[in-house]
Formats: C-alpha cells, sequence, structure tokens
C-alpha cells in the first residue's frame, strides 16, 4: 500500500491496533530493557537468580492489582488467572529467599495507564522462553521448582499471546487512551530498568 508524507504527518498510527501501536512506540525501549536484564547473567549463579526473582516480584507486584481488577476480567477473559505474582513468591521460597526491600517507591497506578503496564507484564512472558531455558539448562529450575512464574501458558507462548493480544485489540479505546496506555508501558520500562539497577547494583 502506497501512502503520502502527509498520511504519515496527519495521522502515523492510525491504522494500527492498539497493540501494534504499543510495540512500535516501545521497541527501542523494550530492547533497552533486554541489553540491561542480560547484562546482569541473572542465570550465572543461584546468587544472581535470586536477585533476578526479588526483581521480578517487585514488577509482579505493582501489576498483580491490574490482573486481578474486576472490570478488565469481564473484557479480558481469564484475565487474573494469568496473574504471576504468587508464582514468584514461590519460586522464592524454594530457594529459601524472600522479597526485597527496595528505595524506589513503588507507582500507584490508574485509568488506561493501567493497560500499558498490563502489556509488558504479560508480552514478558512471551519473551520468558529463553529465560526459562536457562533457568533449567544452567540452574536446573524448571516449571515445578524454582521458576515457576518462567513457565509457559497451557495453550504455548505463541497462540496463548495471539488470543491475549486480540482481546487487547477489541478494547473500545479513544485516543486518550490510547496515550495514557502507552504512557503506562513506557513508565512500566523504565520502572523495570530503576529496579535492575537498585537490585543487580549497577549504575
Amino acid at each position: 500500500m502506497f501512502h503520502t508524507d502527509d498520511d504519515e504527518q496527519n495521522s502515523p498510527c492510525a491504522n494500527l491496533t492498539f497493540a501494534q501501536f504499543l510495540k512500535l512506540n516501545c521497541q527501542t525501549t523494550h530492547d533497552s530493557v533486554d541489553n540491561l536484564v542480560m547484562s546482569v547473567k541473572p542465570f550465572d549463579s543461584p546468587e544472581h537468580y535470586v536477585k533476578f526473582l526479588q526483581l521480578q516480584a517487585i514488577f509482579h507486584k505493582v501489576v498483580d492489582d491490574i490482573y486481578k481488577n474486576p472490570e478488565l476480567n469481564q473484557k479480558i477473559d481469564g484475565l487474573a488467572e494469568l496473574a504471576r505474582y504468587d508464582d514468584v513468591l514461590l519460586d522464592l521460597q524454594d530457594l529459601q529467599a524472600s522479597k526485597k526491600a527496595i528505595s524506589t517507591p513503588l507507582p500507584q497506578l490508574s485509568g488506561a495507564e493501567t493497560l500499558g503496564w498490563l502489556y509488558c507484564a504479560e508480552g514478558s512472558n512471551v519473551g520468558a522462553a529463553f529465560l526459562f531455558k536457562d533457568a533449567q539448562n544452567k540452574l536446573g529450575f524448571g516449571a515445578e521448582h524454582g521458576a515457576r512464574h518462567l513457565a509457559p501458558h497451557a495453550d504455548g507462548r505463541g497462540k496463548h499471546w495471539r488470543d491475549f493480544v486480540a482481546q487487547l485489540n477489541a478494547l473500545d479505546l479513544s485516543e486518550q487512551e490510547r496515550a495514557a496506555a502507552l504512557k503506562g508501558a513506557l513508565d512500566a520500562f523504565a520502572f523495570y530498568k530503576v529496579v535492575v539497577r537498585e537490585i543487580f547494583g549497577v549504575a
């Protein structure tokens, strides 16, 4: 399909689905998060992995209320069952470790920005395929011990993500709500990076 420069200037994201809009505008930030996480080598030792779990516990605590939001659960089928905070806590227990307190304040979320945080949280489970393999191959953890929260959905990561995205895209959102959701997604990535640096002690 051909388009003009004027079309792009007037509405560059007009023909994108909600999920495509978020992906397009978050890709660079998303990649920087991946690079930061891998730079701290979370699977090189059990000690590093505990820190990774403590990081995950903080992030999933923030998004836990989003997964359990009654209004969102009416719009996104089975959302509450996708929450992984409890699984992260069980993974920590498996390693005889506990949550870590941080100086960074936890964000208070509301409105459409919560959809951006949800997009980041659920999308991370797709990318977790590589993390899950590292947890298995390097540390011997799995879906029943130590790496529950990284395990794939029963339907498989790909199918589950496509189904989830379809429900996201079906939400009737205004341009203002889409913009708020994008802000939420970018805030989620930024918060995650701050917590990575605090827990792993990197600049």
